[in-house]
């Protein structure tokens, strides 16, 4: 069994009683989880605190200022910043705890090993999809409310230790999401001044098929890279078309 490392671990969470104990089993050999909740109606909160977590309940602000939030409460300097759909496998456990033996960076990137199904995705543009997310929190911040963007003063290392993403449980799962992501998307573009014509949803929503599709080879998946490109399309369609439908509103 690890010892337990002098590492903080960011999670914010909403109804994530289903995912959320793999999660935190997966980052146990951290020295403390930090656990912001936006105001969960299941047993989130409870499943947090059985775990031992630090939890704080808050009313949701925005992607950016949430993860914030959880970062800013943490003890530690070093912090993994992570969601409950996210679990970290054994081999990154143990980068991470060399890692923090001798820090030459102010934070790591990571390839997200994206499951859909429980199907390691590596087309479509799934893979590697890298994100940083071990922090040291005096010199990152995020900014952005939907799509928060991870500001880093100093140097940034690119691993190759995985750390395992099971966003979507099923089709309708996707759906779902792809809509919410596409309003909330459309919003944002809207507050930053975008346009939008007819042909722009039209444009964008077919590139993102032929990229996802036959680009990135999403039909060696059969019906599920179908799927996922369809639903890609689908979000860069409605996110221009909902665009276009607030302008004519504004």
């Amino acid at each position: 069994m690890m010892p337990k490392v002098p590492l903080s671990i960011a999670v914010i969470t909403k109804n994530e009683e289903e995912r959320l104990p793999d999660c935190l089993r997966s980052v146990s050999f951290a020295d403390e989880i930090v656990v912001v909740d936006s105001i969960s109606t299941d047993k989130t909160v409870e499943i947090a605190k059985e775990f031992g977590c630090r939890v704080f309940v808050e009313d949701w602000k925005g992607y950016g200022p949430q993860k914030n939030s959880a970062i800013g409460k943490c003890k530690h300097d070093w912090v993994l910043v992570i969601d409950a759909d996210e679990r970290v496998p054994l081999e990154t456990k143990k980068a991470i705890f060399n890692i923090l033996k001798n820090p030459t960076a102010n934070a790591y990137n990571f390839p997200m090993k994206n499951f859909f199904r429980n199907r390691w995705i590596k087309h479509c543009g799934w893979w590697p999809d890298r994100h940083t997310r071990l922090i040291n929190k005096q010199y990152c911040k995020y900014e952005g409310s939907i799509h928060p963007k991870l500001i880093v003063e100093g140097k940034i290392n690119f691993l190759e230790h995985p750390i395992e993403h099971f966003s979507y449980k099923n089709y309708a799962h996707l759906i779902d999401k792809m809509q919410l992501y596409s309003s909330l998307s459309a919003k944002e573009l809207l507050e930053k001044g975008r346009k939008a014509t007819f042909i722009t949803p039209v444009f964008h929503g077919l590139w993102m098929f032929m990229h996802s599709y036959f680009l990135r080879s999403g039909f060696i998946y059969g019906i599920d890279g179908l799927v996922i490109a369809a639903t890609t399309a689908g979000g860069s369609f409605f996110k221009y078309a909902k665009l276009l439908e607030l302008q004519k509103y504004e």
